[in-house]
């Protein structure tokens, strides 16, 4: 029985999908709730399983094909079964894969093995296959590729055997360097990922459609770091392996602050503006697709364990690329901490339609005035960028020095004072 293969349900908010990686081929045995093909979205990657165990059959969308929410991609035969490999050639052994490369036959790759393979120039008739029949996998690619980096210095070849090398994509700034030669001018042109091209686009629009100010105000860290310090390890033992960190004080400085100033938290809708009776606090989170603001909902009343666990949640889903749409969606204030990467001051952009966001810095030793002694102190700049168009200076400047008063006395965040 022929199952259809179809691209997911995608939210009001986004338009369409990219395919992005075919993880079976036509006449390749699945399982049921198998990983099939992921669809790149503006926002997230969504996965397609397999509903039963069966054979791929045709395949209609290919890789970089657009895709609309409940396209058929392609079908799936339920209860089939692949053709098996010979007897006489054993699942995982190396030198079938090289007897058909010196064949001059293509050996048989998975669509992310043979991409893989493609980026770093590698010939697939060199790679020993490990998987079912001799299939090379992904990770015979990978182990391929760690093995040509560990490999000695060859000596140089001709001419016309360097040019394609040349031409192949270097995995990394330090790959290209050992492998240019002297006057190489090595050029690649890939298309922006969609969730990149997204980005920019609400980066530009914000730019082009708010009057954004910025206002700084600077925090003396040593209290919360002292708290932290003196209570990290009970903290952790009682929360089940929940560390403390700084976000969750900023987080509840904020989500204080937020209740003194309502139009901070506030969004702008054509001519109305919309102010929110609950504080949904985003956490910008660098991730290798990009950064995404996974979203903390209801965030005034989250004690500090609960906000700590949910950003440790969010930033593991990130890496994995498990965060979901309705993860990111929404939000009335942002923050995001430039600090863990060295920044010392910027200026953020707001995320629309939010109208605020707060941007954490790095935490640096200098030289204060404390009652006319000169101390050394663990200080950080903070940023808050506005819409001028909602918020007044005088609102905003307040607002940063209530979470900066609130974070000097973290006892303030017990006593909501």
């Amino acid at each position: 029985m022929a199952i259809e293969i179809k691209a997911p349900a995608f939210p009001e908010s986004v338009a369409d999908g990219t395919v992005a990686t075919w993880h079976k081929k036509p006449g390749e045995a699945v399982k049921r709730d198998e990983l099939i093909v992921d669809i790149e979205t503006d926002k997230v990657v969504m996965e397609v399983l397999a509903e039963a165990d069966g054979v791929i059959g045709d395949i209609l969308k290919n890789e970089g094909d657009t895709v609309l929410s409940g396209e058929l991609l392609g079908t799936l035969n339920a209860g089939a079964t692949a053709s098996a490999a010979p007897a006489s050639a054993p699942a995982a052994a190396p030198a079938a894969s090289e007897a058909v490369a010196e064949e001059g036959e293509e050996p048989m790759l998975s669509p992310a093995a043979r991409k893989l393979a493609e980026e770093n120039g590698l010939n697939p008739g060199s790679i020993a296959g490990t998987g079912k029949g001799g299939r090379v996998t992904k990770e015979d690619v990978l182990n391929a590729i760690e093995a040509k980096k560990n490999a000695p210095a060859a000596a140089p070849a001709p001419a016309q055997a360097a040019a394609p090398a040349a031409a192949a994509k270097p995995a990394a700034a330090s790959d290209a360097t050992i492998a240019l030669g002297e006057g190489d001018r090595i050029e690649k042109r890939v298309p922006m990922t969609r969730l990149r091209a997204r980005v920019a686009q609400r980066l530009v629009e914000a730019q082009s459609t708010m009057a954004m100010l910025t206002t700084y105000n600077e925090v003396n860290m040593k209290p919360v770091m002292d708290l932290r310090s003196k209570y990290k390890d009970l903290f952790e033992k009682k929360h089940n392996g929940v560390r403390l960190g700084f976000m969750s004080f900023f987080v509840k400085a904020v989500t204080e602050a937020l209740k003194r100033f309502p139009g901070v938290n506030a969004s702008i809708d054509g001519n109305d503006v919309v102010y929110h009776g609950y504080m949904d606090v985003g956490v910008a989170v660098s991730s290798d697709r990009g950064l995404v603001v996974p979203v903390l909902r209801n965030a005034e009343f989250m004690s500090l364990a609960q906000i700590e666990g949910g950003i440790a949640d969010y930033g593991r889903k990130a890496r994995d690329g498990k965060l979901s749409i309705e993860e990111m969606t929404g939000g009335t204030f942002t923050i995001s901490n430039g600090g863990v990467f060295g920044s010392l001051l910027s200026s953020p952009i707001v995320n629309p339609p939010q109208t605020a966001i707060l941007g954490m810095h790095k935490i640096q030793e200098r030289p204060m005035a404390v009652n006319g002694q000169v101390v050394i102190l663990p200080m950080m700049y903070l940023a808050l960028s506005y819409d001028h168009r909602l918020i007044d200076g005088k609102e905003a400047v307040s607002f940063l020095v209530a979470v900066k008063d609130l974070l000097e006395d973290p006892a303030r965040l017990l006593l909501e004072i």
